[in-house]
């Protein structure tokens, strides 16, 4: 589905008002070794209604930094991955991007530039390689929702043994001092926590506001048990669905041992990093039609200050998110 189906549905509001509110959920991660999730399912218009990201692109293509694409073996997989490199003088961690449910797309690999632009080796391995259609990722797929759908059914072994090859990689790579991070997004935050339960070598896991590894009961106390590693989380107020499941990760992570230093952002909802990115939303034109004009103009409102709300987010967790990578 495209953006523009979507303008008959709110009147008079200008395209990147609607995009902001587009993206709203995105699915569960994959917890490791349960068939079952708890909570909902991400659908098909999570990914659908992806609004467009020219900006990101733009973004991207002004980038003094060298970057790359690599295929990385895992067994008989090669996993395409975008590779930033930082432009300092000595070595660096790298950082381990996991993307949304929409998969590979500007956005994400905007943000693994400013990680490289932060002093970091940023990589973004797209889960999706080989997975598409005619063998290709995210790029192949020709309608949003099937990227999404494509995503929700990857095998959690694969995901791991993926991300298992991008670690072992880029921590080899002349640029890296060895060290490496994971953070993830959405979908990706999902799976950054989980990973973080099956890979005892990562220095830390940042997840943005994704779930907590679960069973049909809840937080999955023996897969956090696994957990050896900081694992900071980065979530949204306005986020019931996946904040649900905080009190009792706080909890069992206390319980067990382990370090879950989060922030919740009030006013800000699911999606934050990138809605807080995009363009400040502008309002329409009047069109002299009274009732229509102060519909408009009240869905501006609040479609603006929800993205200020986002915006200061976003600004918040990078300034929280560099302070932490400066210390590992």
């Amino acid at each position: 589905m495209k953006l523009g189906r979507l303008l008959c549905a709110v009147s008079r509001v200008n395209l990147l008002v609607i995009s902001l509110f587009a993206f709203s959920t995105c699915a569960p991660a994959q917890d490791s070794g349960h068939s079952g999730h708890h909570g909902r399912v991400g659908t098909a218009a999570d990914a659908a209604a992806m609004p467009e990201q020219d900006w990101a692109k733009a973004r991207l293509a002004k980038s003094p930094r060298h970057q790359e694409w690599v295929k990385i073996k895992n067994g008989n997989r090669e996993v395409n991955s975008f590779v930033v490199y930082p432009e300092v003088k000595a070595k660096a961690t790298a950082v381990v991007v996991i993307h949304e449910i929409n998969g590979m797309t500007d956005w994400v690999q905007s943000l693994t530039d400013q990680l490289a632009e932060a002093g970091y080796v940023a990589i973004a391995p797209d889960l999706l390689s080989g997975m598409g259609p005619g063998g290709g990722g995210t790029s192949a797929f020709t309608e949003r929702n099937a990227v999404g759908q494509a995503i929700r059914d990857l095998p959690p072994d694969q995901i791991t043994a993926d991300l298992n090859a991008v670690v072992d990689y880029v921590s080899k790579l002349p640029a890296s001092n060895g060290k490496v991070v994971v953070g993830g997004f959405c979908w990706g935050g999902g799976q950054t926590f989980r990973y973080a339960t099956n890979n005892p070598n990562i220095k830390a896991a940042f997840v943005f506001y994704g779930p907590t590894p679960s069973t049909a009961e809840g937080p999955d106390k023996a897969a956090l048990e696994r957990i050896k590693t900081p694992v900071y989380g980065f979530y949204a107020g306005n986020d019931a669905r996946i904040n649900a499941a905080l009190p009792k990760t706080t909890e069992l992570m206390k319980e067990l041992g382990k370090t879950f230093d989060m922030v919740v952002y009030e006013g800000a909802g699911h999606g934050f990093m990138r809605a807080g990115e995009a363009p400040e939303p502008k309002a329409a034109e009047a069109k002299g039609d009274a009732e229509a004009d102060k519909k408009a103009a009240e869905d501006f409102q609040k479609t603006l200050t929800a993205y200020k709300a986002n915006r200061k987010a976003r600004d918040e967790a990078w300034v929280r998110w560099k302070m932490i990578l400066g210390k590992i």
